[in-house]
């Protein structure tokens, strides 16, 4: 949504909005010139002319009433976004995890090869400070989400898509309705199609694709852009690139096994856009991540504390072995704040599992319901009673009993990774306080 507002602003388009807390983002909108106010308020629509919304929208919200009472027209984010990408070359990227580091990866490596392309990414791109811009060049990058289908709207050109792992399913209803609408957002796309080979749902769309022109990703030998020897260590992970016939070797400055799959990815669509493989690979290399993936926020008495979005199954153990990679000698405590009534429900078995697996130990708060009304019975409790082991994991659904009990388990050397889409970034602060105190009290 912010990148969304500076995206109008550089347009031209007086701009005003309002948003439930102070940030980072509604500090950087004021500096542009738009007014924020916080809190939500019929009276902030005052003279506005149009209405654009968060798909995350609760339907009672005194703006939205108002706008419809009011006969304003009412756009969902999507429709803003589809609107100021017309006329442009549009590289949509979709998938349910890997969108906003492959977008920043994207844009990173078209700048380095000499296009200066406008972006619209759900994070902050460190190295450009921000989580949009017009741009100057006919491309437009834009992460495409699929959760509640609203990425079919885009007239995309390039359609890059990460994985179709399941997830939204409360939007959806089952998995092959999942599955339909990526294969619409394919068959779609103009020119060409860059699609996962490794992952089983992105496969199931590539056997029901006509497209004339497909390129595939992975490690699996007959992917048409092969990535292999993958070494990940310290901060950074090398590996292989193979296309047509041509290996090439490539590293990047951020960790992780799963971002050399999200870089062939990129490699793929830049390739088919004619781009040198060279130059391409070199500009990855100056791909410094996006911000809430796997970004550091302090080390406080050798204790190093980290934040990642990740809220899926595959996301947290994707997260957690590319710190796995990095911490050496010391130990993963993972801070979880389950996303969602309906998917802490679900698949409350798969996040005990691999937490108990991928991190040493767990701190599990409460759910952040976003847009779900809350669910008797389902609490963080329903991950941390699916533990083998439950001296492994401490179910603390008050933050300030959470920092403490982080500060009181934590080691010089061990990694705190908070992990969730919600408001779970928050606790850091108190995280920080606590193990401050703590060293002070030594």
């Amino acid at each position: 949504m912010s990148g969304i507002a500076r995206m109008f602003v550089e347009a031209g388009i007086r701009v005003s909005g309002s948003d439930s807390r102070e940030s980072n983002a509604t500090m950087t909108l004021r500096e542009l010139g738009v007014q924020v106010d916080i809190g939500h308020d019929a009276h902030h629509v005052a003279d506005a002319d149009q209405l654009v919304v968060t798909g995350a929208l609760w339907l009672d919200n005194p703006e939205y009433v108002e706008a419809l009472r009011r006969g304003i027209p009412v756009f969902h984010r999507s429709q803003a976004l589809e609107w100021l990408t017309r006329g442009k070359r549009v590289v949509s990227v979709a998938g349910a995890h890997g969108k906003t580091t492959s977008t920043g990866m994207l844009v990173t490596a078209l700048r380095h090869v000499g296009h200066d392309p406008g972006f619209v990414n759900g994070g902050v791109v460190h190295g450009f400070g921000r989580s949009a811009e017009s741009g100057t060049s006919p491309e437009f990058v834009i992460e495409a989400d699929e959760s509640d289908g609203s990425f079919l709207i885009y007239d995309t050109s390039v359609a890059l898509i990460t994985n179709v792992d399941p997830d939204h399913l409360d939007h959806y209803g089952s998995h092959g309705k999942f599955i339909d609408a990526f294969v619409q957002f394919a068959t779609a796309a103009k020119e060409t199609v860059v699609i996962s080979a490794d992952d089983p749902g992105a496969r199931s769309v590539r056997d029901r694709l006509s497209h004339s022109h497909v390129l595939t990703f992975g490690e699996v030998a007959d992917a048409d852009v092969r990535v292999s020897s993958i070494e990940s260590q310290g901060g950074f992970v090398r590996f292989c690139v193979t296309w047509r016939g041509v290996t090439y070797d490539a590293r990047l400055s951020v960790p992780g096994h799963h971002n050399a799959i999200n870089a062939a990815g990129v490699f793929a669509v830049l390739a088919s856009m004619g781009c040198e493989p060279d130059v391409v690979l070199r500009g990855l290399e100056k791909f410094a991540g996006t911000e809430r993936r796997f970004e550091l926020h302090a080390v406080v008495d050798g204790v190093s504390v980290y934040d990642d979005y990740a809220h899926h199954p595959t996301e947290v153990d994707a997260v957690l072995s590319a710190a796995r990679t990095v911490v050496g000698a010391g130990r993963i405590i993972a801070v979880q704040q389950p996303h969602l009534y309906s998917r802490t429900q679900l698949m409350c078995g798969e996040f005990a599992q691999i937490l108990e697996t991928r991190a040493d130990l767990t701190v599990c708060l409460d759910v952040y319901g976003a847009r779900e009304d809350p669910v008797p019975g389902v609490t963080g409790r329903l991950v941390t009673d699916k533990f083998e082991n439950p001296a492994n994991v401490f179910y603390e659904p008050d933050w300030g009993d959470a920092a403490e009990r982080i500060a009181q388990i934590a080691q010089p050397g061990d990694f705190v990774i908070t992990l969730g889409c919600g408001d779970v970034y928050r606790i850091i602060p108190q995280v920080v306080d606590a193990l401050s105190s703590r060293a002070l009290r030594q």
